[in-house]
């Protein structure tokens, strides 16, 4: 069964929060357009997660709770795992093994810099970076054929489909 990881760095968030942590940063202005545009858009695409898996900081959250909303997935179906919040490849490879076999596409919602390591991981030397150097902007998502086992992610096991950023998208 051919196997899809959707790798999201969450919306934009508000450096200008009264936030009292990094932790509780919630999303600015644009990152709540762009996360429903990006929602909208991978259900357009046939893009609909059977696995929701997100770090439970507050700005990933938010990105995930509006994504969802446009894919019918309700919030108490997304799986808040605190190891993507500020995980390196080592975690973050753990988080994706824990995911469940029967699971074709899974949504994963996080940080950079870990997510854009587990890209560069997961993809290997065939990976160009683009020309502003930022593999995976705020919003951006990685879209990648896997393995047929969650567990079992070497470097270079998957193959880039596509990375799709927010100011692409029709609004």
């Amino acid at each position: 069964m051919p196997r899809e990881l959707l790798i999201l760095r969450h919306a934009k968030s508000d450096w200008d929060s009264v936030a009292t942590s990094d932790f509780d940063r919630p999303l600015a202005k644009r990152g709540k357009s762009d996360a429903p545009k990006v929602g909208a858009w991978l259900y357009r695409e046939g893009l609909v997660p059977d696995l929701v898996v997100s770090s439970p900081a507050e700005r990933a959250k938010q990105t995930a709770s509006k994504v969802c909303k446009c894919l019918d997935i309700k919030k108490k179906q997304i799986l808040w795992d605190a190891d993507i919040y500020e995980a390196e490849v080592p975690k973050l490879l753990s988080v994706l093994g824990r995911c469940s076999p029967e699971a074709a596409i899974v949504l994963l919602i996080g940080h950079n810099p870990g997510l854009e390591e587990l890209l560069m991981h997961l993809v290997g030397e065939d990976l160009e970076i683009p020309d502003d150097g930022k593999l995976l902007p705020t919003a951006t998502v990685a879209r990648l054929e896997m393995p047929d086992d969650w567990g079992a992610l070497p470097c270079g096991s998957a193959q880039l489909i596509s990375i799709t950023r927010p100011r692409s998208l029709k609004g």
